[in-house]
């Protein structure tokens, strides 16, 4: 916000629960939080090259960098925490924010496009490859080498995203018709979606569901696209049926036509779809399990902040039902496109948000994780708990450690 910002829980799909505000900042326009830590890495535009990393429980400033240029993007990691400018990448170790690795003249990249990988055994780093084409180079942050470049596109990037286990990297042009998805660390393609060829879109947003089943993204467009990921079974000379036989023959026949035209022979469309209200405006879209369901949240970037939540329906797809519109800061009032705040009025679908999760009883307020508390779905638990005292940097119940060793890492341990 202009003002600082804040950071909202949403564990269910009625309400929002505010953690955390700070107003010790002005005119924020990155924040970015460690995962459910009390971490956060922050940018404002009174200080553009500056990053300040702080433990917003406690009210205590970790650690602050200044650059050489403005800060486009920050991502990071339990191991790592990565500061993008237009033509460097900073590399710096989480644990005592010591900075490991500098890459320098990288290819200009003015929107700050990086992506991070979040698994905890591997921290895949992607940024464009060129300014002319849609090349991806894709770095390890841990052992601080380069693992590959992959020819995605043959248009600058416009958007680039790992999956939650870091084996799959997705990513979209700025022509913003086709959509591929490439095996991580080799760069093999596994999957093209097409958006759509009609126009070209600005594709803001790319999102992997946390078990990598399902694709969204979003753009300037009123529509947001949900594809599938889904495994092709295998063809084997014991399996050859007269569908098998012309399925063969027909991919055989792809390798003599024209690129475009095998290209899409190859390509699946949209599996589920979201009709906005609204278009024109920059919005970001994720994938998440709310109640124990499929949801899919849209945040429209205006001045109102608004929060749309739909169901996603993970059998039949189709097009999402909205269920619920959230206003970041506040309550939501009528403006230019009409809309306002519902209350249950707008309708739930996917099987009557399946069966009003089960038939709970109407005095009972579900607002619970699923019965792993969250921790097999990727959900992400709220701290709520206030903090006592200083930050303490050697204390490894401090998530995430964060230790005053005399230098980085070795790399070794992390490299075998």
């Amino acid at each position: 916000m202009k003002t600082g910002y804040k950071l909202y829980s949403l564990t269910s799909v009625e309400r929002l629960d505010l953690v955390h505000e700070s107003y010790d900042v002005s005119d924020v326009y990155i924040v970015e939080r460690l995962f459910s830590s009390s971490l956060v890495v922050v940018v404002s535009h009174d200080k553009p090259r500056q990053m300040n990393v702080l433990h917003f429980k406690k009210g205590t400033e970790i650690c602050n960098y200044n650059y050489s240029g403005n800060i486009l993007s920050i991502r990071l990691n339990r191991q790592r925490l990565v500061v993008c400018l237009e033509e460097s990448v900073y590399i710096h170790n989480i644990k005592d924010m010591k900075l490991l690795k500098t890459l320098l003249d990288t290819p200009r990249n003015p929107y700050g496009l990086c992506a991070l990988s979040i698994n905890h055994s591997n921290s895949y780093l992607a940024h464009p490859g060129s300014s002319t084409s849609g090349e991806i180079s894709l770095y390890d942050a841990n052992c601080l080498k380069c693992e590959c470049t992959i020819p995605a596109h043959d248009s600058p990037l416009a958007a680039i995203a790992f999956n939650a286990t870091g084996t799959k990297l997705a990513s979209a042009s700025e022509k913003g018709t086709v959509i591929r998805v490439f095996t991580v660390p080799e760069g093999q393609k596994l999957y093209e979606f097409r958006r759509g060829m009609k126009r070209y879109v600005n594709i803001s947003s790319l999102v992997f569901s946390m078990d990598s089943q399902f694709l969204c993204a979003s753009s300037n467009t009123e529509t947001v696209h949900v594809f599938k990921l889904e495994q092709l079974p295998e063809r084997t000379e014991e399996n050859v049926s007269w569908t098998g036989y012309v399925g063969k023959m027909f991919m055989a026949a792809s390798n003599y036509l024209p690129a475009q035209v095998s290209d899409m022979m190859n390509q699946d469309r949209a599996f589920a779809t979201v009709r906005l209200n609204f278009s024109g405006q920059k919005n970001v879209c994720t994938l998440v399990t709310i109640q124990k369901l499929p949801r899919l949240l849209v945040h429209r970037e205006s001045s109102s902040g608004h929060l749309y939540v739909y169901n996603l329906d993970p059998q039949d797809g189709g097009e999402c039902v909205l269920i619920k519109k959230h206003g970041l800061l506040g309550p939501m009032k009528s403006d230019t496109d009409g809309e306002s705040d519902t209350d249950g009025a707008v309708p739930a679908s996917y099987a009557a948000t399946v069966a009003r999760l089960s038939s709970v009883p109407s005095t009972s307020t579900v607002t619970g994780y699923s019965e792993d508390g969250g921790a097999l779905r990727g959900e992400i638990i709220p701290e709520h708990e206030l903090a006592v005292g200083p930050v303490r940097l050697d204390d490894e119940t401090e998530f995430p450690p964060i230790s005053m060793c005399r230098g980085p890492k070795k790399f070794t341990e992390d490299c075998p």
